[in-house]
């Protein structure tokens, strides 16, 4: 046996005796178990300290340690930044308002109960710095409420394979109309949308916002997409979440603003083309309007190549954008 299989073959053997133990091991024990030295076994045990929940009691004048639970369990129990992470996404889910931020909260205390009281000791220490200094970035959106049971109403549609009924009220309209919908999917961010598809008819499905849903409802009628339905194929259709015709768009990054697109994701299937200093950036999209307003952070270091209907949107939002500003008088 090479050298480093019988290192690992000695950790192995400690896990296991530290996780059959009762009563612990003392160091001395552990040599003897392994026919090693003190200093290999405390090497061994710091090793283990990483990744397993290592119980140390003392015995008289003697430290004993014993892996409390079994193996598995301390690959499947989160850590302190695990556990901030998610309570950083809920807190942020909280002020945006997202519909699903009730299901991460329920998760979240799962999670904290499922420790014992020396676990949650000890992970509260840590997890109270790291979530009083750490938040997700809410950014400037719509500020809308949608309702969680309706989302869990049309999550338990989609699991039983049914159609959802409910009544929809868009922004132009002076009341609420019926709708049943096959539910293509479910699009989470600041604004939650459910995909649908009208039953029996040949059109696209289309996008409904949550917040403008009242009387949601499973209809008990068998519906579902098609198999072959991939939702982020359909999603990286356009720029943003409105669907419309597609375009070859191509932008030409100024030599200076050429790192600064590297690592920009325009679209999840862009490409980078190098032309001299400049820099090529091509993909296929719809959304020009929503493409439009993001170029205009981009202001000064692109240009937009095509296509002619992206710079007609471009003016258009130029045009636009000038009446925000007062005219200057002379």
């Amino acid at each position: 046996m090479t050298k480093r299989l019988s290192n690992l073959d000695r950790t192995l053997k400690l896990v296991h005796a530290l996780t059959q133990s009762i009563e612990g091991l003392s160091l001395d024990e552990m040599a003897a178990l392994l026919g090693v030295n003190r200093r290999t076994v405390e090497r061994l045990r710091n090793v283990i300290l990483i990744h397993f929940d290592l119980d140390e009691t003392i015995d008289g004048r003697i430290k004993r340690f014993r892996i409390k639970d079994s193996p598995g369990r301390a690959y499947a129990r989160p850590n302190a930044a695990e556990v901030a992470a998610l309570q950083a996404v809920v807190e942020a889910g909280r002020i945006e308002g997202t519909a699903n931020t009730e299901a991460l909260e329920k998760l979240l205390s799962k999670i904290k109960i499922a420790f014992d009281s020396a676990e949650r000791r000890r992970l509260d220490n840590d997890l109270d710095l790291l979530t009083r200094l750490q938040r997700s970035r809410v950014a400037a959106g719509p500020a809308v409420i949608a309702s969680p049971e309706d989302l869990t109403t049309i999550q338990s549609a989609i699991l039983a394979a049914h159609c959802v009924d409910f009544d929809y009220q868009p922004d132009w309209a002076a009341a609420p109309a019926w709708r049943r919908v096959i539910p293509y999917g479910l699009i989470h961010g600041p604004i939650t949308y459910l995909l649908g598809k009208m039953p029996d008819r040949d059109d696209p499905p289309f996008t409904f916002r949550l917040d403008r849903m009242s009387n949601v409802r499973d209809s008990g009628v068998v519906g579902c997409p098609p198999d072959d339905w991939d939702l982020d194929a359909w999603m990286s259709r356009s720029f943003g979440i409105w669907q419309e015709e597609d375009h070859d768009i191509v932008l030409r990054v100024r030599p200076h603003a050429v790192e600064r697109a590297r690592a920009w994701r325009f679209h999840p299937h862009q490409r980078f083309e190098d032309d001299g200093e400049e820099l090529l950036v091509r993909f296929r999209s719809g959304g020009l309007f929503e493409l439009a307003n993001h170029l205009f952070g981009w202001a000064g270091d692109l240009l937009i190549e095509g296509p002619a209907a992206l710079q007609d949107t471009m003016e258009q939002r130029l045009a636009a954008a000038q009446e925000m500003l007062r005219p200057k008088l002379s």
